[in-house]
């Protein structure tokens, strides 16, 4: 088993790999770049960032045209989220400053997913699972070979893991107040979601898997009804009063009331 690890994005980034290429310096070129993509993404992205494309467009310093192509990749996704979420996801977040333009929603999901199909699926004969701030993409080649097993933890005791979920090849996305306290906000109300404590979604893309999780989050105490909606979706949503309910098939050890 090969584990790297970096800072980008403003996150820890994490890599495992196993098979022939797990430690040799294809993997260590392949880690290069892939740490490279990201940190170029938040380069355009970040919002944190005053010189970004993404914090110049939305100070009306530059137009679309004037940004790398990729942005216009992130917008169009952010619109397909928009119309997906019920009024639950927004590229237009509420600030003390009135409503500010964050994309920040979509891009995480979509850079580490692009990094992955971009650069790590080129491994051959490797299995990786690849981990941005909790979120994470993974492959395995064999049908022998056991899954990656990623755990969900307590948003009320991150010390503790409360669920497990057996992945072969897809992506799995948490939305939660543990590490981050009450920063998503629902764009209908402008206020924080309430009654929940986190969401967690299983599925193919983890570009679509993050915004899903973050839009289920969102809808508060609607989490459920709608993200039971969303198709080939499996969840485990924990509820603040520490009720847990599954969406999809209960692929999930040690989870589960509803």
């Amino acid at each position: 088993m090969g584990r790297y690890v970096e800072h980008a994005m403003g996150m820890p980034i994490s890599l495992a790999l196993r098979g022939k290429h797990a430690r040799d310096a294809s993997a260590r070129s392949t880690w290069s770049a892939v740490v490279d993509e990201l940190r170029e993404v938040d380069r355009v992205f970040s919002t944190y960032r005053p010189d970004s494309f993404i914090s110049r467009l939305g100070r009306d310093e530059i137009s679309l045209p004037d940004c790398p192509p990729e942005v216009s990749e992130v917008l169009e996704l952010a619109n397909q989220a928009v119309e997906a979420s019920d009024g639950a996801f927004s590229v237009y977040l509420p600030s003390d400053a009135g409503l500010v333009f964050d994309p920040t929603g979509v891009v995480k999901g979509w850079a580490v997913e692009r990094a992955a199909l971009r650069y790590l699926d080129d491994l051959a004969d490797t299995d990786y699972c690849l981990s941005a701030g909790g979120d994470m993409v993974a492959r395995t080649l064999d049908p022998g070979t056991l899954p990656w097993s990623i755990g969900i933890e307590d948003p009320f005791d991150t010390s503790r893991i409360i669920a497990a979920v057996p992945l072969r090849t897809g992506a799995v996305a948490t939305s939660g107040t543990s590490h981050r306290g009450t920063h998503i906000v629902d764009p209908r109300t402008g206020r924080p979601a309430y009654g929940i404590a986190s969401v967690t979604v299983v599925g193919d893309s983890l570009t679509w898997v993050d915004i899903e999780a973050t839009t289920a989050f969102a809808h508060g105490t609607e989490a459920l009804s709608w993200l039971r909606r969303r198709p080939g979706r499996t969840g485990l949503i924990v509820w603040s009063d520490g009720r847990t309910s599954l969406v999809g098939e209960d692929r999930y050890s040690r989870a589960g009331d509803d």
